[in-house]
């Protein structure tokens, strides 16, 4: 195990350092990974590429701190730009009191609300890929068109989305405008 990581001690972090774009956080990644590593130590010898194998522990670790983090946020506002994440991700699911899930059930109905309100391209598009989570080549299968189509009918269906939550003074606090 110490060869192990004094071999790619150094690869873990630059790769941690990449992904989070954040010293300190790249640091506590790293420790995350290395301890996943160590828990699954028996696993190395049928390991046949072990850089590979590192890399992948890496990236799902830094993904479920992604989407632990997402799960926790308060508000779409807080959602980083340019990842998409589920439309239920959206919504947080820590302890809250009878207020903040009352709050946060009214959000989801507004966001529901105004799908609902998207042409019909757009709206089976974005509940696709959002709340069943279809991935774009089965989205494309499923409405028989191209990836392409199913990009820009995804990219149209948010954008548009986002004009219509800040039309509404009753969900314009809730979208990033940045």
């Amino acid at each position: 195990m110490e060869s192990l990581y004094i071999e790619y001690n150094r690869y873990i972090y630059h790769l941690c350092l990449k992904l989070t774009r954040n010293k300190a956080e790249a640091e506590d990644l790293m420790q995350e990974v290395w301890l996943k590593v160590v828990r699954y130590e028996s696993s190395i010898q049928e390991v046949d590429h072990v850089k590979a194998w590192l890399t992948t522990i890496c990236m799902n670790t830094f993904r479920d701190r992604y989407r632990k983090n997402v799960r926790r946020s308060k508000h779409i506002q807080q959602q980083p730009e340019g990842l998409d994440v589920s439309l239920l991700d959206l919504i947080p699911t820590d302890e809250a009191g009878a207020p903040e899930l009352l709050e946060q059930q009214d959000v989801s109905v507004m966001i529901r609300s105004k799908i609902s309100e998207l042409d019909a391209i757009y709206r089976t598009t974005i509940v696709y890929f959002y709340v069943h989570q279809l991935s774009l080549i089965e989205i494309a299968e499923a409405m028989k068109v191209s990836i392409g189509t199913v990009k820009s009918r995804l990219f149209r269906g948010k954008q548009r989305l986002k004009d219509m939550l800040l039309e509404d003074a009753r969900t314009r606090e809730y979208v990033q405008t940045a």
